[in-house]
């Protein structure tokens, strides 16, 4: 059971805006790229990959023993053709940008947490490896400790063909409803800005004085109205997949 600030942090819907970030790093991979090129559909799926993602995250850091289950399940039976993916490593991987983009998002629009807190949450997202096949002893157990490899394992990644065919799908799909279509620009521009410099040269991304302004705006505007919501108006999309999955 985790404490009511990790159900906060972890709950809060701007967390969301960082999405499109972590999958470019997880495809940052060559391995992990290759896999999502030949199995994922983020052209014709948007919002069904998204939803399926916020889902495993929300069972996993948020949700019960049953709920980790149905959702270790379902992607461990999606996982089977896929090539690697059941390799301790790179679900560390996984997870790391997961924690390391929500932890990155919540300092953005809210400022730092206390180290007391951060300890949690680092604990807290360890299952989003742990509940497939990444031992437990893989994930650190200090903000120092995770930094060391987070910095060594960005430092190793290898942005290939594949990987930039799943960016252009992702901000150019060929199906989704309109909403998703509307706030693609802005997803693009906030996802450059959140990138490391190294990763986002490596896409090829543009991001010159004019789109760094811009995202500085939008940064603001976000910070704003992310201050001003009710906690549960924020937490609605954590509450509503989890509803689903118990309903499912």
């Amino acid at each position: 059971m985790v404490s009511r600030a990790v159900e906060r942090f972890a709950s809060d819907a701007v967390l969301i805006v960082g999405g499109a970030r972590a999958i470019l790093l997880q495809v940052a991979d060559p391995t992990v790229a290759v896999g999502v090129a030949r199995h994922s559909d983020f052209a014709h799926r948007p919002v069904e990959r998204l939803r399926n993602t916020l889902t495993f995250a929300y069972a996993t850091v948020l949700g019960t023993a049953d709920d980790v289950a149905s959702v270790t399940r379902h992607v461990n039976h999606v996982h089977v053709p896929v090539n690697k993916a059941e390799d301790a490593e790179l679900q560390l991987w996984v997870a790391a940008t997961l924690y390391e983009t929500a932890a990155l998002v919540h300092e953005v629009v809210y400022g730092s947490v206390t180290p007391d807190l951060e300890g949690e949450l680092l604990a807290a997202y360890a299952p989003i490896g742990t509940s497939l096949q990444m031992p437990a002893s893989l994930w650190p157990t200090t903000r120092a400790q995770f930094d060391a490899y987070w910095h060594a394992r960005v430092g190793r990644l290898d942005v290939t063909a594949d990987a930039r065919r799943i960016a252009y799908d992702l901000f150019a799909p060929v199906t989704a409803p309109p909403w998703v279509r509307a706030a693609l620009p802005l997803a693009r521009l906030l996802t450059i800005d959140l990138l490391p410099v190294p990763v986002r040269e490596a896409y090829g991304f543009r991001f010159g004085p004019l789109k760094r302004a811009k995202a500085r705006w939008a940064w603001r505007v976000i910070r704003v109205i992310a201050r001003a919501l009710p906690a549960r108006v924020k937490s609605w999309p954590a509450r509503h997949l989890l509803a689903q999955l118990r309903r499912s």
